[in-house]
């Protein structure tokens, strides 16, 4: 009896336990889920304006590529035309070479080569994080990918030992209800048969009526294991 019961209670104990980890164990499976949705979904809008970042930077350098050019043209072609048409200075410039618009031109076209070159490091930036940012994103799906099967296969793995528990607390049960009825049957024996042990001059109607009464008892220890409603 109690061998059975300490078991039973450590199967309650341990079936506790198990539920609690199962709990414990699927609420950070539920809350694995929700981090994912939610990195996918920063993830996603992140990609979105690093292309369009990427996009602007692009067309913005062509713009500007093409200003310079038709820049460039224009001031080559004012500065012929301009050597062309006065073959000698102004007479207030004569103690200097003439520059035409060669200050002009450079002031502008550098500032718009400036404005190129920012463009083409704002793009190569932003390709930059976008490929780290990349990389950091599936290596948390990856790391989370991982996590959620090893606690799931924990959970699976309690869930079982837990139903083989329950089956088991069942059985030891039974058990014990089982053996209490021994017990009881046993004591109530003992308590018949002391009188015989104990007494002495006992004479031998008195012995054959303890016989009967011990049969009787036999019989009715019987039919208590056999689970008989005692008349």
């Amino acid at each position: 009896m109690e061998t059975l019961t300490a078991e039973i209670e450590e199967l309650h104990a341990s079936i506790a336990k198990g539920t609690e980890d199962i709990t414990t164990l699927s609420e950070q499976v539920a809350e694995l889920a929700s981090a994912v949705a939610k990195a996918t979904k920063l993830r996603e809008a992140e990609k979105e304006k690093n292309a369009e970042t990427v996009s602007d930077a692009q067309e913005a350098q062509t713009a500007v590529a093409q200003a310079l050019t038709v820049l460039k043209e224009f001031y080559a072609k004012a500065a012929k035309a301009t050597a062309f048409a006065q073959q000698e200075p102004p007479p207030v410039f004569s103690d200097e070479p003439y520059q035409g618009m060669g200050a002009e031109s450079g002031g502008i076209v550098g500032m718009l080569e400036v404005i190129e070159s920012d463009f083409a490091r704002l793009q190569a930036e932003t390709k930059a994080a976008e490929a780290t940012a990349a990389k950091e994103y599936e290596q948390f799906m990856n790391d989370s990918e991982i996590d959620k099967t090893q606690k799931n296969s924990d959970i699976t793995h309690k869930e079982s030992k837990k139903q083989d528990e329950e089956h088991l607390l069942e059985s030891k049960k039974v058990d014990l209800e089982g053996t209490q009825k021994e017990l009881t049957a046993a004591l109530r024996y003992f308590d018949k048969l002391k009188p015989s042990c104990v007494d002495s001059g006992v004479s031998y109607a008195d012995r054959v009526a303890r016989r009967e009464a011990e049969i009787d008892s036999l019989k009715e220890a019987l039919k208590i294991l056999n689970g008989e409603d005692l008349a």
